[in-house]
């Protein structure tokens, strides 16, 4: 099971590696912007942290590169069952902060079930979908939703972690459409979508916390209250509109290291990255973030099997709706949903299990010369 050769390594994905580090880097160092107080000598020690689960992350991927990625798919069952007892244990025994409860403590420890959870998902839809043959009809797609998402969507929905139970809805319908879903089965789900929006929303909009509640109200108008609800999205477009063309340069941005800004060095770390980095950084870094999109896609397309293709396509989707979510919150554009941005935000679970995604991207474009064994 364990075995590398010297194939693996001269078609190792250097391209996918060198650019997620890329970001990581940039990540570190907009923590460290984000975090540093101008007043104090003694710094923040978070952007060390994320230096640690770096190095950490670079472990993952290293051992997800240690094996052929066709062993994902026949634990993909024991995987995903594991997953859905992790989120109903969070519901009864997590650690609560920020409002949410969504973390587990292992002594010293303290780590996010949902980061790993979305990944373990995209494996157990892809291996299923690897299997199947012609188009998905409604039968077959509704026997998918209420196996593989509707529980968990509940029980990301109740800690509230209401941005990831959305992109693995999103990674689903995504993962499905690529995998062919019928054309009548699409035009009924958008006709029924239509018709049942007003009543889903109600009824989320009632499980929904006070400040979930807020931060819609807030991206629908964000004028309504400049300095409550609406704060976080003001206050980010003008980080956002302050950096210009250029920017202020490193070290010099003020809406992070005053406070002005909340959350600077995890869901609006990109406005900290912008204020200091201007239009011309903010151009750069989206340019990373599309290399690596367009490269995932690639690597689905290159696959050796059908099991590869769609479990490339699931990761490549879920770095997508994060990237684009993430950077459409900061603008205004998006609700505050809370979504990190892969490999910049802070937090050590979020990057060790994108950095585990990423090493089987590259596990996949690796091994799509070698044989099945």
């Amino acid at each position: 099971m364990f075995r590398i050769d010297r194939r693996l390594i001269q078609n190792f994905d250097w391209i996918t590696f060198a650019t997620i580090i890329c970001i990581a880097l940039i990540g570190i160092m907009s923590i460290f912007s984000a975090t540093r107080s101008p007043a104090e000598s003694v710094q923040s020690p978070l952007f060390m942290k994320q230096v640690i689960w770096l190095f950490i992350g670079l472990a993952g991927l290293a051992v997800v590169m240690s094996f052929d990625y066709i062993w994902l798919s026949r634990i993909s069952i024991p995987l995903f069952t594991m997953g859905v007892i992790l989120l109903v244990i969070v519901l009864f025994a997590g650690k609560t902060g920020m409002g949410a409860q969504r973390w587990l403590s292992l002594g010293p420890v303290v780590f996010q079930p949902s980061e790993f959870f979305k990944l373990i998902f995209i494996i157990m839809v892809a291996h299923y979908l690897a299997y199947l043959r012609g188009p998905i009809d409604m039968s077959m797609m509704l026997r998918l939703f209420f196996v593989f998402v509707f529980f968990p969507f509940i029980l990301l929905f109740k800690q509230p972690d209401l941005g990831t139970a959305v992109v693995i809805m999103v990674i689903f319908f995504s993962m499905l459409l690529s995998r062919g879903l019928h054309r009548r089965v699409i035009v009924l789900l958008v006709l029924l979508g239509i018709v049942s929006l007003p009543f889903v929303g109600n009824i989320m909009w009632t499980g929904l916390k006070d400040y979930q509640k807020n931060r819609l109200i807030a991206f629908l108008d964000p004028e309504a209250d400049p300095s409550g609800i609406g704060y976080h999205i003001n206050q980010s477009k003008v980080a956002i509109g302050s950096g210009e063309f250029l920017g202020k340069g490193f070290l010099k941005g003020t809406q992070g290291p005053f406070r002005f800004l909340p959350e600077r060095h995890t869901e609006f770390i990109f406005s900290v990255f912008a204020e200091e980095w201007g239009f011309v950084g903010s151009a750069f870094l989206m340019s990373l973030y599309l290399l690596l999109i367009m490269r995932g896609l690639d690597t689905a397309r290159k696959a050796k099997d059908e099991f590869g293709r769609m479990l490339a396509l699931g990761i490549t989707f879920m770095f997508c709706v994060y990237f684009f979510v993430n950077v459409g919150m900061t603008l205004g554009i998006m609700p505050v949903v809370g979504i990190p941005l892969p490999f910049m935000s802070y937090g050590g679970t979020a990057l060790l299990s994108n950095f585990i995604s990423a090493g089987v991207l590259i596990n996949i474009r690796t091994r799509r010369f070698t044989l099945f064994y």
